[in-house]
């Protein structure tokens, strides 16, 4: 057993006549493929289709592991088929990451809620129903600050609104009633900001709760203009970071056009050794990842090999060092991410194989 090859598959996304022409090699995971066999791991692509599943599943069962990169939402298609297969192949003694289990945990937005007692957390509220939603976002709003709305489960800003009250507000008095104006903004990409009645918005969130609820209601970060950190960790490792000026729900300019924000800027990368980073990462490894795992029930060993949380700046201690909020957590398609990441997920998914022997 000592010298024992592994076999690893990677799952993606793709159409079901293209799954047998599809070369790994042309492929974003090709670098992942390249790094997996450094290590001696044998690897094949897995190509998934919701209508291919049994051929899929047949594969996966021939494999000692699994790394997989489809997002919660793609191509208008939930993972449901898919999680449903990864959970038969990992109780078959397959090697899963992530596991659908573990994405339910902490890879929704939900996740800001469970942790917002840590000290990367906000205020942050909760609307299971349509009903809560309707009582409970007018007396968030009437405490005067800028709320954003977040579904439970998206990608590229789809879901999530900034929403304020139009009239200031005055010591926390205003009485919100479904005719108050607010302001909105979409965060996907070419929103434009309105002003509609609190009603009407209301009414747009409806549709929500059919799919994808709970809403997640955090108050707003006034720094979100000093950019947003994207950390990546390998298990409790962190790997390397991303920086990127997530614009969308930045504040109007005065004469900007339509009220739509500029374009976002370019993910800029670094290796986890970048010197100002070093707090964030101290306070990854040795607090918050641990407050995470008991917070939700996880297992460390269970950690995604490959994840990523994002953090916006939040204000100032009272020594006038940056403190961190909580933004979003991903996990179930991290990509693309420094290639210094590359060398610890190819030694992890090793380490996590031979564990399982």
């Amino acid at each position: 057993m000592a010298n024992k090859r592994y076999r690893v598959a990677l799952l993606f996304p793709s159409e079901s006549a293209q799954r047998h022409s599809i070369d790994l090699e042309n492929t974003r995971l090709a670098k992942i493929a390249a790094a997996l066999r450094g290590v001696g791991i044998e690897v094949e692509g897995a190509p998934f289709a919701n209508e291919l599943v049994e051929e899929v599943r047949a594969q996966l069962l021939r494999v000692d592991g699994v790394l997989v990169w489809v997002n919660p939402l793609e191509q208008d298609r939930d993972r449901s088929i898919l999680d449903a297969l990864l959970e038969d192949v990992a109780r078959a003694g397959i090697f899963v990451s992530a596991h659908p289990e573990v994405i339910r945990k902490m890879g929704t937005k939900e996740v800001l809620y469970r942790t917002r007692f840590m000290s990367w957390g906000c205020d942050t509220r909760l609307y299971r129903t349509m009903q809560v939603l309707s009582e409970e976002l007018p007396r968030s709003l009437a405490e005067g600050a800028p709320r954003v709305l977040k579904l439970n489960r998206g990608q590229s800003g789809s879901g999530v609104w900034k929403v304020e009250v139009a009239t200031t507000v005055v010591d926390g008095l205003l009485v919100l009633t479904p005719d108050t104006h607010v302001r909105i903004r979409h965060a996907k990409r070419g929103s434009a900001e309105e002003k509609i009645s609190l009603g009407e918005f209301l009414q747009r969130c409806e549709p929500y709760f059919n799919s994808n609820g709970p809403i997640i209601d955090q108050v707003y970060q006034p720094r979100l203009t000093d950019g947003m950190v994207r950390c990546y960790l390998i298990g409790d490792r962190v790997a390397g970071f991303g920086e990127q000026l997530v614009n969308a729900l930045y504040p109007i300019e005065p004469d900007a056009d339509n009220g739509t924000p500029p374009e976002p800027g370019p993910r800029l990368y670094y290796p986890p050794t970048r010197s100002d980073f070093q707090p964030m990462k101290g306070k990854l490894e040795n607090e918050w990842v641990a407050e995470l795992c008991q917070t939700l029930s996880i297992d460390a060993a269970r950690l995604p090999v490959i994840w990523d949380a994002d953090l916006l700046y939040g204000p100032k201690d009272t020594a006038g060092a940056d403190t961190y909020v909580l933004c979003e957590i991903n996990v179930s398609s991290v990509y693309p991410f420094p290639d210094d990441a590359l060398a610890p997920l190819a030694a992890a998914t090793l380490a996590r194989l031979k564990a399982r022997r």
